[in-house]
C-alpha cells in the first residue's frame, strides 16, 4: 500500500498531530488512525479502513484534507467527526428509502481490539458491513456547477444529458439529472454517459442505481433546503450486501457534495459554500503549483475551514457537534 504520509513532518502525541512546519500550534487533529492490532485494509484521502472480520469493517474518518488531488500537510480540527456525524444523520434519515451499511457507531459496542482505542475513535468512526461495491460513482445534480458547468459550456450537455440553452453558472436545473462517474484510485473521477455505465454494471442495475440516486437526492435536497442549505450536487456509493443494494461509504457530507448557503445563493457566479473551497482559494492565492509536497495551512485557514464544517453540521441537524 502506498504511504500517503511520506514526506510530511509531524510530531505525534497520542492521537494528536502537531504540525512542525508552522510557527503556531493548531488544535489537535488526527491525521492517521493508529490501531496496530487491526489490519489496515485501505487508506484514502480522508478515511482509514480496518478489517474487523470477514463480514465487518471499521471506518475511521481522520482530519486529513485534500485539495487538487493532494493531501495537505495540515489537518482540519473536528473534520472527521463532522463527516461521520453528518453521514450517520443521513443514513438514519434515509433508512426508509434504502438500506445502509452501518452496524454501529457506539464505540463501546465495538470488538475488543477496537474498543481499546475508544478515545481515538469516538465520534469519528463506525463499524459497517462489508459490501461488494459497484465500480461507479452515482452523481446527482440539481444545479449546474463545477465540472458540469465546464462541460455544459463546451457542449450544451452533461454526461450526454442535453440541457436547455442559456443556463448560467449555478443555475437550478429544470429537474435533477444523473451523471455517473468512474471511480479513480488517484486523481479525479471521470464523468461518463449513462450508456457507458450500463456497459460496466448492466442495464438493469444501472437503471436501479440511477432511480435510487435521484430519489435519495430529491428527499435530502428538499430537507436541506428547509434548513437553509442548497445541495447543488452530490455523489453516492452503493454496494451489494445481504440486504440487496446498500448505501455505503459517506453520505451527503461537505466532502461529497456542494453545500451552498441558501440565503446567499445568486446564479451567474460561483457560490459561497460550506466545503473546502476556502482551502482551495487560499492555495490559489499562494500560487501553489499543485505538485508535491503539498503545503501546510496557516492556523487561521485551518480554523476557518473547521468552522465551515461545524456550521454545516449545525445547519443540517439543528444541533451543535459535541467536540
Amino acid at each position: 500500500m502506498t504511504n500517503i504520509f511520506e514526506g510530511l513532518e509531524y510530531a505525534t502525541f497520542s492521537t494528536c498531530k502537531i504540525n512542525l512546519m508552522s510557527p503556531q500550534v493548531i488544535e489537535p487533529v488526527l491525521l492517521r488512525a493508529d490501531l496496530p492490532e487491526l489490519e489496515l485494509r485501505a487508506s484514502g484521502k480522508v478515511r482509514d479502513v480496518f478489517q474487523l472480520d470477514g463480514k465487518q469493517l471499521l471506518f475511521v474518518a481522520t482530519d486529513r484534507i485534500s485539495a487538487f488531488d493532494y493531501i495537505l500537510a495540515t489537518g482540519v480540527p473536528h473534520k472527521g467527526r463532522v463527516l461521520t456525524q453528518i453521514s450517520l444523520f443521513w443514513f438514519n434519515f434515509l433508512r426508509d428509502v434504502v438500506p445502509n451499511h452501518v452496524v454501529t457507531a457506539d464505540v463501546y459496542s465495538y470488538p475488543e481490539k477496537a474498543r481499546a482505542h475508544a478515545d481515538q475513535l469516538r465520534g469519528r468512526s463506525m463499524v459497517v458491513m462489508s459490501a461488494e461495491m459497484f465500480p461507479v460513482e452515482c452523481v446527482a445534480r440539481g444545479y449546474i456547477s463545477g465540472s458540469a458547468w465546464k462541460e455544459y459550456k463546451a457542449s450544451g450537455a452533461v454526461c450526454g444529458v442535453r440541457l436547455p440553452a442559456g443556463l448560467k453558472e449555478s443555475d437550478k436545473l429544470p429537474e435533477p439529472i444523473f451523471t455517473p462517474a468512474t471511480k479513480a484510485s488517484t486523481g479525479h473521477d471521470e464523468n461518463i454517459p449513462f450508456d457507458e455505465m450500463t456497459r460496466i454494471v448492466g442495464r438493469e442495475l444501472a437503471s436501479q442505481l440511477r432511480d435510487l440516486t435521484l430519489k435519495i437526492y430529491s428527499k435530502a435536497a428538499n430537507y436541506a433546503r428547509q434548513r437553509g442549505i442548497i445541495i447543488a450536487d452530490t455523489k453516492f456509493e452503493f454496494g451489494m450486501t445481504a440486504q440487496g443494494i446498500t448505501l455505503a461509504d459517506e453520505v451527503l457530507t461537505p466532502d461529497s457534495s456542494r453545500f451552498w448557503p441558501a440565503d446567499k445563493y445568486q446564479p451567474g457566479r460561483a457560490q459561497e459554500s460550506y466545503d473546502k473551497q476556502y482551502v482551495r482559494d487560499y492555495l490559489e492565492e499562494i500560487r501553489w503549483n499543485k505538485q508535491p509536497p503539498a503545503p501546510a495551512l496557516p492556523p487561521e485557514v485551518a480554523h476557518k475551514t473547521s468552522e465551515k464544517y461545524l456550521e454545516a453540521y449545525h445547519q443540517l441537524t439543528g444541533h451543535e457537534l459535541d467536540v
